[in-house]
């Protein structure tokens, strides 16, 4: 029995930009361990002034990099923006915008916190089409090869029905919507939320439907799904509001609910996507769940491995590694995968920390404006240790991700303040 993220080997066949991309939530892998070193030996941090910096306007949408370039989706007067920007240099290539509000029409709650696209881009390696998801449901297919042209769009409200969320604890929440498309296969899957189907998938080059989930729960918050295998059979993972779903996608079995594991948190605040590993899924939460757990997954259905109350993100997504899994809230934590144990804890990085591993077995950690340097477990096997820090990078909650493509690190505020530092 056997969970695996699928999909690796065809990407990095057909993938026509460097291997150190990042095109996706989470990056290529989808998971935040990235191919590239820290550069640490070499001296490179803490890292210097920005090479570049802008305005991409307000959001949580994370950027994605690909043969290149960067994109961004932004909110301002009145629109969402998307914007294709040189890499090296930050020069602006094109833009692209539609009408859009700041927060989504069903909007409930904490709009303080948050305005614009939450929906991090899609860019698919094998047709160079990119896809956006904006706050209020606006799906468009963009061709970056002709200025980002638009090829094909809908709204997900207005195509599929979705309502707004349901009170599940705490008080009525809605941020709108949140996940990031899912390119897989000639299929563009997107959680929808709706009457119709929980996820619904799109023809990725005309947008037309393919196929919908049996399960029809509203959608969750959080930023991506995760494709996986369960003992052979391909799958989506996704955190609805309600429930882990395990989707099939296999010929035949299109939308079928292979699995699920009860999972609500009170205001709606299931926030960090699930990570596959192994045989298994990590989910974590804060409010009324504050715990990280481990689901393992078979043909049959999904049981609790363990769960370590307390110990937990709000936001950010956990990577797991050579037998421990890293959660990053107000402190970095180490876990054991076996068993969930804390290994060791430190570091102060807010509500809004986000973390990726590089390939000589450290960790990048983003949040409270401060972006550090950590050892892992492999590394430090006993106490958190923090090699280096800047502070003060952008000024407002970074709920975005942190980036590493091609020897540079992006970094993005919930204001659009935008830089890009070289390693």
């Amino acid at each position: 029995m056997r969970v695996a993220i699928i999909g690796l080997i065809a990407l990095a066949c057909a993938l026509p930009a460097a291997a150190d991309d990042w095109p996706h939530w989470r990056g290529p892998t989808r998971s935040d361990i990235s191919g590239e070193s820290s550069r640490f030996d070499e001296g490179a941090w803490p890292p210097g002034d920005p090479a570049w910096t802008a305005s991409v306007g307000e959001g949580g949408s994370s950027p994605v990099v690909a043969a290149g370039c960067v994109y961004t989706l932004g909110w301002r007067d009145g629109s969402e923006h998307l914007e294709c920007r040189d890499l090296p240099s930050g020069a602006l290539h094109w833009t692209q915008s539609y009408s859009a509000p700041r927060h989504g029409r069903h909007h409930a709650g904490d709009e303080a916190h948050y305005s614009g696209p939450s929906a991090t881009p899609e860019f698919d390696p094998q047709t160079g089409l990119l896809y956006t998801l904006g706050i209020d449901g606006d799906l468009n297919c963009w061709d970056v090869g002709h200025a980002g042209a638009r090829v094909w769009g809908l709204n997900l409200y207005e195509a599929f029905g979705a309502g707004r969320r349901p009170d599940v604890g705490g008080g009525q929440r809605d941020y709108g919507y949140t996940c990031a498309p899912l390119a897989l296969g000639e299929a563009l899957v997107v959680e929808a939320g709706s009457p119709q189907g929980t996820l619904i998938a799109l023809d990725r080059r005309t947008g037309e439907r393919l196929w919908a989930s049996e399960c029809r729960d509203s959608a969750g918050h959080t930023g991506g799904m995760v494709p996986l295998t369960v003992e052979d059979i391909a799958c989506v993972a996704v955190l609805t509001l309600h429930r882990l779903l395990i989707v099939r996608v296999d010929a035949g079995h299109e939308g079928e609910t292979l699995a699920e594991f009860p999972w609500e948190t009170h205001f709606a605040n299931s926030i960090p996507s699930p990570v596959a590993f192994d045989d298994s899924i990590i989910l974590t939460s804060g409010y009324s769940q504050s715990r990280t757990v481990r689901v393992r997954l078979s043909r049959t259905g999904a049981e609790l491995v363990w769960e370590a109350r307390n110990q937990f993100s709000k936001v950010g997504t956990p990577v797991v590694h050579d037998g421990r899994i890293y959660v990053a809230w107000q402190k970095l934590r180490c876990l054991d995968w076996e068993t969930g144990a804390l290994l060791w804890e430190g570091g102060r990085f807010g509500d809004d920390a986000s973390l990726i591993l590089t390939a000589d077995e450290r960790l990048i950690v983003f949040g409270a404006r401060t972006l550090a340097l950590c050892e892992t477990a492999t590394r430090s096997p006993g106490a958190y240790t923090e090699l280096a820090s800047r502070d003060g990078v952008c000024s407002a909650r970074c709920w975005p991700h942190v980036v590493l493509s091609n020897g540079r690190i992006l970094c993005r505020d919930r204001d659009g303040n935008f830089i890009c530092a070289t390693l």
